[in-house]
């Protein structure tokens, strides 16, 4: 590369338009990257025999009833008891009203043979309680009044259900359809048959005994098996022999070759939600599905169970990498979200009784007056712990968000620099190459924050270390790019490499930090170092020990501009059954892997991103991207949709799968551009750096086995796009990075369906090709091939929209038809808002920090605006423990805009000010006069187009610390 290093922080031109091959195969999983998703490696609901098991109950009365007698009203809470009619089985079901609008179910054994998994750490503390009061009550049914709210609570006995109201509209009903079911613990139940053989089999050893000493060891006694004397009240009704039949998978299940033993026999629980008036719910992702969730009955439900999938499909319910079990419902007048707080494997069936009506039948239903009111209904299935669920009850989706984030944490405040371009691939070879990929941003006049290490950086994949001969120096290579205000991001995975001579795994294994076995030994799996371990990361010492290890000394060749990638964290095991980890390994605690398996990468991701924070000493911010995560796991960073392939199918995905993330409180989500499998056209690869600008993570990646694929390496008319995209990126950071403070604050997510804005608008209920940044960009990205123009649709009574590069105004509520070019992508900005941009585009977001701010200002037809503007150092933590930052709030009404403090709490010396304003849709004003506190009036020039209605108002010079005002006269 060049040896010639330009200043750190290069101003660009103007934008123009103008070796071997790896082949660890996931042992019977995958052939070659030719190939796609081999689906029989991943359970369907009939495999799956809990899945089965609670799929066969089939709706109609429950079997529970509610104690009454046994009601106990306690300040926080209220129990009863439920019994089901067959076993004689008890539960004990707490409610609790909570305050914000919320409601939390628990439902647990009386009397457990032991204690059920109740998940920890996801949320952030024990919601505060509104108290419940009983306002009514008869024979069958109850009734609680909630403190805060016009909310009443129904309790039914028999059949136990409960009915949320709002006054006198039924909201949710839980258990309307008698689908709970909760599997009860209980000593395995040996049929007599067996018994006789076993006591054969028992009389057989102790002749033999006579003349050996050592017994021999009938194998179908493993696996806890118990005698069925142990089960004890032999006076049971046939009936409750009949309910507790023990069918197969029960308490041993086998998938392909691998046995799962199952101890503690079947636990499953599941139980049903009615959501009457509602058409439409979206969530429980991660799925590569369509943004609203389909009818599953008749079908394969969704399924919520970290995997690794190779190659994964589209359009199907199967589980990917993560999983965040919440849900929420929408209509015109209300939002509703169910959170599911458990971590074992979870199945969700859906169903709607308007499912296959055509949309002319329902307007017939509602002429004739003969339409049943519209339900969904949904049924959530696990495998292990009890049921924890809270109901959010809005009213409005902004409502249901603050909720959820109130339990669960908000999207971590990124770091600035994340916000911008990250260029990776599978692998860069060695620290020339990474250097090289560095020069080439300069010398093509592109923007970029970071550059990506994967696995073959490290020496023979043991994480925390370095290859020494292809990165020797790694701390050089680090300051390198930190003379140029770039960062380096590392993969660190969560398996490893099983070797004597190797540190990290030598202090896990003698320190007893590994997962386990269910003999007790540690668990061994294969990935990518070959046989590898995997740290139980349940264990609170083993996060403490993790996050010492990004110290600066125990992270050899590490530096502050070194940040991390968790991937693999499902977790992965090549050799696993459906390439992850036996679910009879034991945890910390004494859990099964069964209990936990999806809070594994959650745990991983929080252990990172607290190692990179203790690594300064509490001051920094963390950048930790994660494949796997769960509920709760937007505090930790970032994360991506995995594993894609290079194709128009997979771009357009990419969509639904970020804006389902959003819902549920990950808004930093993106997907691999260009895809990670194959080799992309040049125009799928423009296409897909066109949206990625638009997208909330922005990282080109790639396989090892596909083409290098740098920008500067496609022909000049495309690198002239893509630098284009890249300039429309990095000139909206402030509004990006304003965007993720709102969602840090509130839970509001920053890439948001058209419906979250709209809650009225029908038409918006079901789009997933386009999709809003905050309130005020609404994008279509361009998803088809050699496409000549797109359907856009602008929501929206009385709204105007106002297309970013030609400033043409558009009323909504329409549909339009753009016309398209290669170059061009349909953004509009919506009239009443204002976007802040950086008009200088510079080689990364730290060299543009203190640059001018150019505002945007896009008026309604009733000549209004407003926005928000966040800055602080970008970096570190004294926005929240010394309060230093800036919120300031522009409006414009009556022809003036004014700046003025959104939070006095913050202070932030800056020397960042207003270079331009442009207002768009407003006339040619006579004279524009700017004051300020202190200051004498001044005019300022300005230039007005009358055919777009642009007004530009040139260097008013204002600090944007400052309160100022500036009046079109």
């Amino acid at each position: 590369m060049s040896g010639r290093w330009p200043p750190p922080c290069l101003l660009y031109p103007q934008l123009r338009r103008s070796r071997m091959v790896l082949v660890l195969a996931y042992l019977g999983v995958v052939l070659g990257i030719t190939l796609a998703v081999d689906r029989s490696n991943f359970k369907t609901c009939e495999e799956s025999s809990f899945c089965k098991r609670q799929r066969s109950l089939r709706p109609g009365l429950s079997p529970y009833r509610a104690l009454l007698d046994s009601v106990q009203l306690g300040p926080d809470a209220l129990t009863v008891q439920l019994i089901h009619e067959v076993t004689k089985v008890v539960l004990v079901l707490e409610l609790q009203g909570l305050q914000k609008n919320m409601t939390r179910i628990r439902i647990d054994e009386l009397q457990p043979l032991r204690p059920r998994y109740r998940v920890p750490d996801v949320l952030v503390a024990d919601p505060p309680t509104a108290p419940l009061s009983v306002s009514g009550r008869d024979d069958n049914s109850m009734e609680l009044t909630a403190a805060e709210g016009p909310y009443k609570i129904i309790l039914t006995a028999r059949p136990f259900r409960l009915d949320l109201l709002e006054g006198r509209s039924l909201l949710l009903s839980v258990n309307a359809r008698g689908l709970l079911e909760f599997e009860h613990q209980r000593l395995r139940r040996v049929p007599f048959s067996d018994k006789v053989s076993l006591t054969l089999g028992s009389m057989w050893d102790k002749i033999k005994n006579i003349f050996s000493r050592q017994g021999a060891t009938d194998p179908a006694e493993g696996n806890g098996a118990q005698p069925e004397d142990a089960a004890g009240d032999g006076d049971k009704a046939k009936t409750q022999d009949t309910a507790e039949r023990e069918e197969p998978g029960a308490w041993e299940e086998m998938f392909k070759t691998h046995s799962d033993s199952k101890p503690y026999g079947p636990t499953s629980v599941g139980l049903d939600f009615s959501l009457p008036g509602m058409e439409h719910v979206y969530g429980i992702p991660e799925h590569a599905d369509s943004l609203r969730l389909k009818v599953t009955e008749g079908g394969e439900p969704y399924r919520l169970y970290n995997l690794d999938v190779f190659q994964y499909e589209l359009d199907n319910p199967m589980a990917l990498y993560g999983s965040v079990p919440v849900l929420l419902a929408h209509s015109p007048h209300r939002d509703l979200g169910i959170f599911w707080l458990n971590a074992a494997e979870t199945w969700v069936d859906i169903s709607s009784n308007t499912a296959g009506k055509t949309l002319f039948g329902k307007m017939l239903d509602y002429l004739q007056g003969s339409g049943e009111t519209p339900q969904t209904d949904v049924r959530w299935m696990s495998e292990s712990g009890i049921i924890d669920v809270f109901l959010l009850l809005g009213p409005s989706a902004f409502d249901v968000f603050r909720q959820y984030a109130s339990l669960t944490g908000t999207q971590a405040l990124p770091p600035l620099f994340s916000l911008g371009y990250h260029q990776s691939r599978w692998n860069y070879r060695d620290e020339a190459d990474v250097l090289e990929v560095d020069q080439g941003f300069d010398d093509h006049s592109l923007p970029c924050d970071v550059i990506w290490l994967d696995i073959e950086h490290a020496d023979g994949k043991r994480y925390f270390t370095w290859d020494p001969s292809r990165f020797p120096q790694p701390r050089r290579m680090l300051e390198r790019l930190a003379s140029k205000r770039r960062k380096l991001v590392a993969i660190v995975d969560p398996h490893i490499k099983v070797d004597s001579g190797y540190r990290v795994h030598e202090e896990l294994r003698n320190q007893g930090l590994y997962v386990k076995t269910r003999d007790g030994s540690d668990y061994e799996g294969w990935c990518w170092p070959g046989s590898a371990s995997y740290p139980d990361f349940t264990n609170p010492t083993m996060r403490a020990w993790w996050a010492d290890m990004f110290s600066f000394d125990n992270y050899e060749g590490s530096a502050p501009n070194l940040y991390v990638w968790n991937d693999m964290n499902e977790p992965s095991v090549f050799n696993g059954p459906e390439v992850t980890m036996l679910k009879d390994a034991q945890h910390y605690g004494g859990w099964e892997h069964r209990d936990i398996h999806n809070i594994y990468g959650f745990y991983v991701h929080m252990a990172t991103a607290d190692g990179l924070i203790q690594r300064s000493g509490g001051i920094e911010r963390p950048f930790v991207l994660s494949r796997a995560f769960f509920a709760g796991s937007q505090r930790f960073g970032a994360v991506w949709t995995g594993d894609n392939t290079a194709g128009w199918d997979h771009l357009k995905i990419s969509i639904p799968m970020c804006l389902s993330l959003g819902l549920v409180g990950l808004s930093f989500c993106g997907a691999d551009v260009g895809g990670f499998f194959k080799n992309p056209d040049p125009e799928l690869l423009v296409r897909w750096y066109q949206m990625g600008a638009y997208q909330p993570f922005f990282r080109a990646h790639a396989h090892l086995d596909t083409g290098r694929r740098e920008p500067w390496l496609l022909p000049a008319q495309h690198q002239d796009i893509i630098r284009e995209a890249l300039g429309h990126r990095y000139s909206l950071l402030p509004y990006w990075y304003t965007l993720f403070y709102q969602a840090h604050r509130d839970g509001s997510p920053v890439m948001r369906p058209l419906w979250v804005q709209y809650p009225q608008d029908v038409t918006t209920f079901s789009i997933d090709d386009q999709f809003l940044l905050g309130d005020a960009l609404l994008v279509h990205p361009v998803s088809d091939a050699g496409a000549h123009g797109v359907q856009v649709y602008l929501p929206g009574p009385g709204e105007v929209w106002y297309d970013i590069q030609s400033y043409q105004k558009h009323q909504g509520p329409q549909t339009l038809y753009l016309p398209v070019t290669l170059s061009s992508i349909p953004v509009f900005q919506r009239g009443g808002t204002i976007v802040p941009r950086w008009m200088r585009v510079r080689r990364s977001s730290d060299c543009m920090k203190d640059d001018p701010i150019t505002l945007f200002v896009a008026l309604s037809p009733q000549g209004m605006a407003q926005g928000e503007l966040f800055l602080d150092d970008g970096h570190t933590f004294n926005y929240q423990t010394r309060q230093e930052f800036l919120l300031r709030r522009f409006s414009f009404s009556s022809n003036t805009l004014v700046s003025s403090c959104a939070d006095p709490r913050g202070h932030f010396e800056t020397p960042v000010w207003i270079e331009r304003v442009v207002i768009i849709g407003v006339g040619k004003p006579a004279t524009v006069v700017l004051q300020t506190q202190g200051s004498p009036e001044s005019r300022l020039s300005f230039q007005h187009d009358p055919e777009t209605s642009v007004l530009v108002l040139r260097k008013p010079g204002v600090s944007v610390a400052s309160d100022w005002s500036i009046h079109l006269q």
